[in-house]
């Protein structure tokens, strides 16, 4: 089987400034709702049978207090604020699992869940569908492998290699001294992506760097490397098979009225009559 793991924030927030383009800032109340939730139906039209959606529930995390500057929820539209928590509720009545992350963060559960899925002998394939950087961490071979759905790009470890010039455990390295600004840590001032690898591929992790290299930037360094460092130990299901979708629940019809797209219903309605593809049930 093959198990998809999907960042709901993020496509949350591609659906949500994808519509800007053609809404002229009339932000409809569910319109990135509705998008995330055709995604989804579209991956299981294609074959997808365990899949699992994380989620933020609230922005902030243990992070925030390890580091003030880390990102929050300050400066999010509140247009779009007010769709994370319908989402989450509308994806568990469309039947799939939701994983909505409050001291932890979407990313560490789709570390975590990865982790879990890896594990199980009976699964071919861990695919996470996510751009963000941070995920490349959990790239193992070509069995655990990040999706790009934006740029249809799949990079698994020799990718991940390529793209930053390091093994995928050695991103939190990276991460930490070159910076994400989208995370809000700045990494460490004059050393950027080529001298970040050359010291990673030179020396291994920060923490085996000799004293000289970094100075008194080490204890910054070893900071940003944990807030870089994704939580694997969310224990968010005891077998695989709790993630398999087996069609919604008795309250989606009510959801998709209130989403106002009765198009939803009737694409749930197709697979749901349609039954499982023998070829990819596992």
């Amino acid at each position: 089987m093959i198990v998809h793991l999907v960042d709901g924030t993020y496509e949350l927030f591609r659906h949500f400034y994808g519509q800007r383009r053609f809404n002229k800032g009339k932000d409809a109340p569910y319109a990135a709702v509705i998008g995330v939730l055709h995604t989804v139906l579209q991956m299981i039209e294609k074959g997808a049978t365990h899949i699992g959606v994380a989620t933020d529930h609230v922005i902030e995390s243990f992070r925030n207090r390890l580091y003030p500057g880390y990102k929050t929820s300050a400066g999010i539209e509140p247009a779009l604020l007010a769709q994370f928590h319908p989402l989450e509720e509308a994806l568990t009545a469309m039947g799939v699992i939701v994983w909505p992350m409050v001291e932890l963060e979407a990313d560490d559960a789709l570390a975590s869940a990865a982790r879990l899925a890896a594990q199980d002998e009976r699964v071919q394939k861990v695919c996470i569908w996510t751009p963000d950087k941070d995920l490349a961490q959990c790239v193992q071979g070509d069995r655990v492998v990040q999706m790009h759905r934006r740029t249809n790009q799949i990079l698994d470890a020799g990718a991940v290699r390529q793209k930053f010039g390091v093994e995928p455990a050695r991103i939190p390295d990276f991460l930490a001294l070159v910076g994400d600004t989208a995370d809000g840590y700045p990494g460490i001032d004059g050393i950027g992506e080529v001298g970040a690898a050359r010291l990673i591929n030179q020396y291994g992790p920060i923490e085996d760097f000799p004293p000289q290299v970094l100075g008194e930037r080490r204890a910054p360094a070893l900071l940003f490397k944990d807030l870089a460092t994704l939580r694997t130990d969310a224990a968010l299901f005891r077998d695989v098979e709790e993630i398999r979708w087996r069609g919604s629940a008795t309250n989606f019809y009510e959801w998709t009225v209130r989403l106002g797209d009765a198009r939803l219903w009737q694409r749930c309605q197709a697979l749901e009559q349609k039954g499982p593809d023998p070829f990819f049930s596992g």
